[in-house]
This record gives C-alpha cells, sequence and structure tokens, in this order.
C-alpha cells in the first residue's frame, strides 16, 4: 500500500496490531470483501418511515415515535449546521492534521489512536475487509478539538437528557464522532443503560439493520460457523445473519426495520432495539446517546444496577434540579422494592465536584436476586465497592456479561448508534 505520508505505514500498522492483536498482517484483507460485497446504496432494503422535521412537533415526535420505541429517520433537522461545510474530508485534514482521534481499542482496554493525516490515508487508500473506524467520544473535551461541538446542535427533540444532571465527568459516554471508509460500521449490539440513540450523517451512505427488542440475542448474534475472521464486525454480519434475517420465515414476532441512511439523514434508534451499522462509502457523522422523560423507566432500573454509585449522584441531583421526575424514579424503585440511601449532603447535589469519598457513603439496596442472584434482601452494596463495568463504559454492548463485552471491545470501536 502507497501512502501519502511517509510514517503513515509505521503508525497505522502499529494501530491495526493493537486493535485487532488475533489478526495476521496478511489477514486483514484476505477475504476480499472491497472487491466482492455490493455497496451500492441503491441496492439496500429501505422501509423505515421517514418525516420531515419541519412538520413534526416535539410532542408529535414523543407520541408517535418515541413512547411506542419506533425507528424513525428525520430529514432537514442539519440543514443549518456548520458542520455540512465544515466536515468533508479536505477540511478536517487541514484543521486536525495533527491531532489524535481513537479508531479502536487495545488486548487492555486503552485507546487505540491515530493522528487525522495518517487515518485519513489509510480511510482513502485500505482494501481491508473491517476497516478501522474513528469513534471518537473525547473530541468535545479536547481543547485543539472541542470546537468541533460548535459545528452542530442537539435537535429540541432530544435536548432534554436527563442524564446531563449526572455532569459530564460522572455520566457514561454519550456524544461521538464518526467517521470510516467502506465496510466499516459495528456489530449488533443494543446501547447500553437502556438509553436512546440518535445519528446526524454528514457525509456518505450507511446501511442499518434494526430488530426489535425482544428478539433473542442467540437468533440476532452469528453463530460460531458463522463467526468466521470478523466475528464481531457488521461486515460478517450481513454477510452471515441478514441472509436470515430477509427470509420468510423470519418470526414474524421480532420485527425488522432496514434503513438507508442518506447525507442529512437523522436516524433515531429507540432504546432497546438492536441494530448493526455498515458504511457504504466514506462517511462522517456524529451521534449521541440520551436518557429522556420517555425511556426514564427503562434506563434507571438498568443504572442502578449496573452502576449503582452513578445512581446515588444522579438522583440527588434530580431532586434538586427535577422535582416533578422524582414521583417517577420512587415508583420504580416502590416496585422493584429498592432503596437508595443518598441523605449525605444534599446541598451539594448538584454539583459536579462531588467527591468519590462523599458518594461511597450511599448505599443501593437491592431484593435478593436482583443483581445477578449475588445480592440477598437486606445486605447492600457500597457504591465505592464496584468497578465500573466495561459494558457501561462504551456506546455498544448489549447488556452482557463484563467478559463478552470486554471481548467485542477489543474487536470493535465502542459507539452508539454508529
Amino acid at each position: 500500500m502507497v501512502y501519502f505520508h511517509k510514517r503513515s505505514h509505521k503508525r497505522i500498522a502499529v494501530a491495526k496490531r493493537k486493535a485487532r492483536s488475533e489478526l495476521k498482517p496478511d489477514e486483514w484483507d484476505c477475504l476480499g470483501y472491497s472487491r466482492l460485497l455490493n455497496l451500492n446504496p441503491e441496492d439496500c432494503l429501505d422501509n423505515i418511515e421517514r418525516v420531515d422535521a419541519s412538520t413534526l412537533s416535539y410532542e408529535e415526535f414523543v407520541e408517535r415515535y418515541e413512547k411506542p420505541l419506533k425507528p424513525v429517520i428525520l430529514t432537514g433537522l442539519t440543514n443549518d449546521w456548520p458542520a455540512t461545510s465544515k466536515w468533508t474530508i479536505p477540511r478536517l485534514l487541514k484543521k486536525y492534521r495533527n491531532q489524535k482521534f481513537k479508531c479502536g481499542e487495545d488486548d487492555e482496554g486503552y485507546s487505540v489512536k491515530l493522528k487525522m493525516k495518517y487515518y485519513i490515508d489509510y480511510m482513502l487508500t485500505t482494501q481491508d475487509d473491517s476497516p478501522l473506524y474513528i469513534f471518537d467520544s473525547g473530541f468535545g473535551d479536547r481543547n485543539k478539538t472541542n470546537k468541533l461541538l460548535d459545528d452542530y446542535k442537539v435537535p429540541h427533540y432530544f435536548s432534554d437528557d436527563l442524564f446531563r444532571y449526572a455532569s459530564e465527568k460522572r455520566r457514561p459516554p454519550y456524544r461521538w464522532m464518526v467517521i470510516g471508509p467502506p465496510r466499516s460500521g459495528t456489530a449488533i449490539h443494543i446501547d447500553p443503560l437502556g438509553t436512546s440513540a440518535w445519528n446526524a450523517l454528514i457525509v456518505g451512505h450507511k446501511r442499518w439493520c434494526l430488530i426489535h427488542p425482544n428478539a433473542p440475542k442467540t437468533l440476532v448474534k452469528p453463530t460460531r460457523e458463522e463467526s468466521g475472521k470478523h466475528p464481531d464486525e457488521a461486515v460478517n454480519w450481513f454477510n452471515t445473519v441478514y441472509h436470515r434475517v430477509i427470509k420468510l420465515d423470519w418470526p414474524e414476532q421480532f420485527p425488522v426495520v432496514h434503513a438507508l441512511q442518506k447525507p442529512g439523514d437523522l436516524m433515531f434508534v429507540p432504546s432497546g432495539w438492536w441494530h448493526v451499522v455498515m458504511n457504504l462509502d466514506h462517511t462522517i457523522a456524529v451521534t449521541q446517546n440520551f436518557c429522556s422523560l420517555s425511556n426514564l423507566k427503562i434506563v434507571w432500573p438498568k443504572t442502578i444496577k449496573g452502576r449503582p454509585k452513578l445512581s446515588t449522584h444522579w438522583l440527588r441531583s434530580l431532586r434538586v434540579n427535577r422535582p416533578e421526575i422524582m414521583p417517577i424514579i420512587n415508583e420504580i424503585n416502590r416496585k422493584a422494592n429498592w432503596s437508595i440511601d443518598d441523605s449525605s449532603s444534599d446541598s451539594s447535589s448538584s454539583s459536579s465536584s462531588s467527591s468519590d469519598s462523599s458518594d461511597s457513603e450511599n448505599e443501593v439496596h437491592f431484593p435478593h436476586n436482583d443483581v445477578n442472584g449475588s445480592i440477598s434482601n437486606g445486605n447492600s452494596v457500597s457504591n465505592g465497592d464496584r468497578k465500573r463495568k466495561p459494558s457501561m463504559m462504551c456506546g455498544i454492548e448489549e447488556e452482557t456479561s463484563t467478559v463478552d463485552c470486554m471481548s467485542k471491545r477489543k474487536k470493535s470501536p465502542p459507539i452508539s448508534a454508529s
């Protein structure tokens, strides 16, 4: 492979070795997908509903799509975003050429990063079957890249994100800048903690398949025989499971939504839906996960189980900043027989600088067998006793075991709704 920059070959080789240590150098393109796959957008199935956002009020969106958990593509929301003119490959290369962006994770869970100039060199020339994919959740936090936040605006349908009361430092990763070549993408997954997501595509085309939340994991995941070289990659899913999904004998109780996302389209992925995404050409997008009033009844139980330390901090802040929400949370806790001792320092609950030692005094009490069957009634889990689960740190994993999630994170960069 001939690259424009003399150091690209070495930098890219190191990144690939770290991100996919199970692959030998000659195995990245051994299946010939760059020649064999049909990536023509016109040939993609597309049965998703599309709505011009200028004709849809916030209340209508909630009632027609968010509450019934119905996927939809909204159009017209990005028309006035500076990103539509600024987020092109030449302009990103010129402005951010020496800034590093995350394009994977190594076997220990640490970020694998490439400078933009090296990644774009790779992106424009790669023949890899499942290429490296920029999925960077820190772009808005770094001084030299945070101006990218000025290039788009969170649509008003999603602006009331209740996780913002958990503070930027404590809340799970929730926004990503996404850049990738053809064949890159994200494997089948459910977004963590019951969150919903939106994905706004600026450049290129994405192929989506969304499957009803009730579909079992064994049905939507590749079998052992189908795993091949890329078991946790979108390109493998569309080559294997997808052919089962489109057959006439697919169970009717698990509806499937197919979508072709075009430039300017915003995809809404409701809480709980399985989804897999593959880029058909060079794509640039931004995506965010969120908790709203509509999915709070799903998000709160999953947060209190999976992230008890976060839940106590979040609860104290919600009590001060959004007291009208407390009856909803109290009713969920009552039905599940949960109690949270958050009596310490309510006066500082809205502060993002509350210390870990302060939080560790709070305890979450669960009934018997409520968390993996390991917590019995009357016992408590100190918030300082639980490590942050990998499945709750990343944006793509369905809620599964820590071991399964860590395995997935080694293979694919974390993502929300790609």
